[in-house]
């Protein structure tokens, strides 16, 4: 039997398998040890006694509710302003310098920004300052009913210009004949969005989809800095409570809280992966 080479691309993939497995692979599996026991150290084994006390918890609930309702309302709302506005761009002469202007948040640091939102939309902030030079009265933005919106909006501003340049990517990728063929035939250019443009960005779309599920869960910082550890009830989020959590040292709830997370993002990811495939079938 001849000896298989071992391909030179491996060694230059090993440092980055390792450090995936040591540093995330390896603690996760820790934490899902620990979600099963009744605390860290000298703990007993309690199966799913701490995933039953979990979902029973209000709090982990509102949590819950809070960060799908986010992301159903963020996710699709982001891909559809990233698309369009990628639309918009990518025959412009100066394609380069709009991309440029829509990446720039993604450098600002998120100290920096939170200082920012904050000048905005404080009870004593830029915009109820500039409300009341309009006769209108002053709005708790950040702790009210209107702080979902606001989280939105802070989450469209930060990852808008990252989604648009993956969707342009997709569309560069899409040769122009389909569309010439599209226009001989009298196709009109809503025609050739849904019949041409969306059906070959479904791939992009799902990588798309993906990522502003994952960064739907990074906005957390800027809201932790605007509104700290117990914001209003509608902005409280898992990332509040795993938080809250960390910090009162309850690691049974918090290792579930994270084991459950995890779970919940693999199998939107490969539901997702599948229809794509089903899709470019």
């Amino acid at each position: 039997m001849k000896n298989r080479r071992i391909p030179p691309g491996f060694w230059f993939l090993l440092p980055g398998l390792l450090g995936f497995l040591l540093f995330y692979i390896l603690p996760f599996g820790g934490s899902v040890g620990y979600s099963v026991m009744s605390q860290p150290v000298n703990g007993k084994f309690v199966g799913v006694q701490n995933y039953l006390s979990l979902l029973a918890s209000p709090a982990y609930l509102r949590g819950l509710w809070n960060t799908v309702k986010f992301m159903g309302v963020s996710v699709p709302l982001n891909m559809a302003l990233s698309l369009g506005v990628a639309l918009l761009i990518r025959k412009k002469r100066h394609r380069e310098l709009f991309t440029l202007i829509f990446l720039i948040p993604l450098v600002l640091p998120s100290g920096s920004m939170a200082f920012f939102w904050r000048v905005v939309f404080s009870y004593n902030g830029a915009l109820n300052g500039a409300l009341q030079g309009l006769g209108i009265g002053k709005v708790n933005w950040l702790d009210s009913a209107l702080a979902l919106p606001v989280m939105v909006l802070i989450f469209i501003w930060k990852n808008m210009g990252y989604n648009m340049v993956l969707f342009l990517s997709g569309l560069h990728s899409i040769p122009m004949e389909y569309y010439e063929a599209a226009w001989v035939d009298g196709a009109s250019p809503r025609q050739a969005l849904w019949s041409i443009t969306l059906p070959n960005l479904a791939a992009t779309s799902v990588l798309v989809c993906i990522m502003s599920v994952v960064n739907s869960f990074k906005v957390f910082r800027e809201i932790y800095l605007l509104t700290g550890n117990y914001p209003h009830q509608s902005i409280y989020t898992l990332q509040h409570f795993m938080n809250n959590m960390f910090a009162s040292l309850n690691y049974p709830k918090l290792t579930t809280a994270t084991t459950i997370l995890v779970c919940i993002i693999a199998v939107l990811t490969q539901g997702l992966l599948w229809l794509e495939r089903r899709t470019s079938s």
